[in-house]
């Protein structure tokens, strides 16, 4: 079996730490090198919740998507909630390693995971990296749809593609105008607004769209917007780096034994539409 420190090497390779950005905390958290590893487990959070079911699991690494600390840290004492995920992850064998940035730029990556969750065909990176000469590496994609598709049925596809949350998906535009080219971006999305307008793309999908750059994005062209929760977003790349770890683990002959988590950590629990009798009318 391998030891924690070859699963990394592998993680590694998949999401190199280089391609993260500056202001990321990405990489192994927690964890001993030298431990043998036979379960991975894959979330979006590395939340109390998901700490716990790795430990029920028997897994043995927790890899997430959301780094754990992210603006760095002086103590991991158990009297927060941060620190209690350290103590009960070491208390139990379990090592904590991060891929977050670096795997947004990656190929593929957390964005190709929503297009493919969604069955959309990818024609490339939204946002190029700039030390790939392939072009195919960088933040968001740019996607093809195999036919024109009202923007009402495209939000219902996605809707039922993605997995349920309290928020649901949020749209702005004509239902009945025709989509075929489409930007998508796991993860909060409207910094790159500029990117999509200059790609002409009739529609954009992403998470935690702000009011006044949706709004201003709406006045400056009639892109039409697709709103989903930041989780629902991510949580497809769990599922395509889980396999892309088993396709390394078959090549190497490790016998590794891999599982997503299905434990919604979106934090919103419910949503209540408005009032139709509240102002303004």
């Amino acid at each position: 079996m391998p030891v924690l420190s070859d699963v990394i090497t592998a993680l590694d390779g998949l999401w190199p730490r280089a391609w993260a950005e500056q202001w990321d905390a990405v990489g192994l958290v927690c964890g001993d090198p030298e431990a043998e590893v036979t379960r991975v487990l894959f979330a979006v959070d590395p939340v109390r919740e998901v700490a716990e079911q790795a430990v029920a699991t028997g897994a043995q690494l927790l890899v997430t998507h959301h780094p754990l600390y992210l603006r760095g840290t002086t103590t991991v004492a158990a009297d927060g909630f941060k620190g209690r995920v350290v103590h009960t992850l070491i208390k139990h064998g379990v090592a904590l390693h991060v891929a977050h940035t670096n795997a947004d730029r990656a190929d593929p990556g957390v964005s190709d995971a929503l297009a493919g969750a969604l069955g959309l065909r990818v024609t490339g990176p939204l946002v190029p990296a700039p030390d790939d000469p392939t072009g195919r590496r960088g933040l968001g994609r740019l996607v093809e749809l195999d036919a024109p598709t009202p923007l009402g049925a495209l939000a219902e596809l996605a809707a039922a593609r993605l997995p349920h949350t309290a928020q649901g998906l949020r749209i702005a535009g004509d239902q009945d105008r025709e989509i075929r080219t489409l930007a998508v971006c796991g993860g909060s999305g409207d910094s790159l607004f500029d990117q999509v307008r200059a790609a002409g793309v009739d529609a954009f999908l992403t998470a935690d769209l702000r009011h006044h750059p949706a709004s201003e994005a709406r006045e400056h062209s009639p892109l039409a917007l697709l709103d989903a929760a930041h989780w629902a977003t991510e949580w497809p790349w769990c599922q395509q780096a889980a396999a892309q770890l088993d396709a390394v683990s078959e090549q190497h002959g490790w016998g590794l034994r891999t599982e997503v988590s299905r434990l919604v950590t979106d934090p919103w629990t419910v949503q209540l539409p408005s009032s139709t009798s509240g102002a303004p009318n």
